[in-house]
């Protein structure tokens, strides 16, 4: 086997602000919340909106959260996106109180908004206050010494404008 020797680009973690870590999160439709059940860690894949400084879901009567949240219940919402060749992207956790929406008029306007990705009836509306809100970028370094490559401008777009 041959070794050749190149340049490695390392990743790098860069803290995001709870701004910038809101508003990637509300790029992106789907995440995964962390609560617990039977005192053990569980997660779930869920769709998810955000409105301000809140996380808001649905989930399907008699569901293990729906079960959790009654009581209102810390848990843990992350979403990301990553290339999986360039290991670069963001991950963002939001660590807060969920609270089942019980107001009708309120729970019917995110039942409007959110609509259910799996076929179930997802009566029950959660809110998950965004009490701590961590978000990482994942970015390419370069060694140094190294000049970063030419990037790409996108199509139809044209430098110096």
């Amino acid at each position: 086997m041959k070794n050749e020797s190149r340049s490695i680009s390392t990743v790098q973690m860069i803290k995001l602000s709870r701004e910038e870590s809101l508003g990637l999160l509300a790029r992106v439709p789907m995440g995964r919340i962390g609560f617990t059940q039977q005192a053990l860690p569980v997660i779930r894949p869920v769709n998810h909106l955000v409105d301000g400084d809140n996380i808001v879901i649905r989930t399907p009567s008699g569901s293990a959260l729906q079960r959790n949240t009654g009581t209102d219940q810390v848990v843990v919402y992350e979403a990301d996106q990553i290339d999986p060749q360039s290991y670069t992207g963001w991950s963002v956790m939001v660590t807060g109180l969920a609270t089942q929406i019980t107001i009708e008029a309120e729970a019917d306007r995110y039942r409007r908004l959110l609509r259910p990705w799996i076929n179930l009836n997802m009566d029950h509306v959660v809110r998950i206050s965004a009490e701590i809100v961590t978000g990482y970028r994942l970015t390419h370094t370069r060694p140094s010494g190294q000049q970063a490559a030419p990037t790409a401008l996108p199509e139809g777009s044209e430098q110096g404008g």
